[in-house]
């Protein structure tokens, strides 16, 4: 099973895409999302000739801090995934639809191990100033996030908002131009852990760029970062977390990659059964 973050890990905005080369070398880029008739966000195409090789060899599970909503804008190459991960593990898709039992457990786990949404909120409207703020936002009433003008955000504020919401059972993550306080026990790994029960999975992968996936990937048997991002500006690192050097659009491509070889040695060192000979698998190069 392949869970992977997607946001400047698999797909990319225009801004993230590091296209660090002369614009004739460019690769050439898919569109993968349009918001308000606009393109949003793009991988490589033979990013995406990849990730359709990787969902008929594996379960691909789209794995997100992002709502529901904004996940169903995206169009991923190949087979529909059967499950996605969303709102940072608070929903479980199942063929497009929400898992009621398991996002009434996450609710109820929340209420139980953290100080309330309101809390944060009313933190945000005492302590943030309209001049570096754009947006408040609320994600599927689990947890919030702001939108800001990052040259203008004070950091001394980012601090001590991270430790007074450490205090209450929350998690403090700057993602590009938003800053996200997301509950401590709202993880990708839990949603990840179920996902791998129901699928019988013997093998879990995993990718990602920000510091609310660093759980993902530690709770994978393997697992890749790229070499952008709040991993890795911290440096952050485990044993069976491979650092790329790759960075932007040229990172999604290569984790693919990664993922595509990671699940052909699998199947070779545990061969399934087809009418008594070993399955053979598309080339991953």
């Amino acid at each position: 099973m392949v869970a992977s973050d997607l946001d400047r890990t698999l797909i990319y905005s225009s801004a993230a895409l590091a296209l660090g080369m002369p614009d004739a070398q460019a690769p050439r880029l898919l569109s993968i999302e349009v918001h308000e008739s606009k393109p949003l966000s793009y991988m490589t195409e033979d990013a995406a000739l990849l990730l359709e090789h990787l969902g008929a060899e594996a379960v691909f599970v789209p794995t997100t801090t992002r709502t529901r909503k904004q996940y169903q804008r995206i169009q991923l190459p190949g087979p529909a995934p059967k499950y996605a991960i969303c709102a940072n593990g608070g929903h479980i898709l199942v063929d497009g639809v929400s898992d009621r039992d398991w996002h009434e457990a996450v609710v109820r786990r929340l209420a139980e191990e953290c100080a309330p949404l309101g809390e944060i909120r009313a933190y945000f409207t005492a302590t943030t100033d309209l001049s570096w703020v754009r947006k408040h936002r609320v994600a599927e009433d689990l947890f919030a996030y702001l939108v800001v003008e990052r040259e203008r955000l004070p950091e001394e504020w980012l601090k001590r908002f991270g430790d007074w919401a450490d205090d209450r059972g929350w998690t403090v993550s700057l993602q590009g131009r938003k800053v996200y306080a997301v509950p401590k026990p709202l993880t990708k790994s839990a949603a990840m852990r179920e996902v791998a029960r129901r699928c019988g999975a013997t093998l879990t992968l995993a990718a990602g760029d920000s510091l609310l996936d660093a759980d993902l990937l530690l709770a994978a048997d393997r697992a890749w970062r790229p070499g952008h991002g709040e991993l890795a500006d911290t440096a952050w690192s485990a044993p069976h977390v491979d650092v790329l050097a790759e960075r932007g659009v040229a990172a999604g491509e290569e984790i693919i990659r990664r993922f595509r070889v990671a699940v052909a040695e699998h199947h070779a060192s545990v061969p399934a059964q087809l009418n008594g000979s070993p399955a053979v698998l598309p080339d991953p190069a």
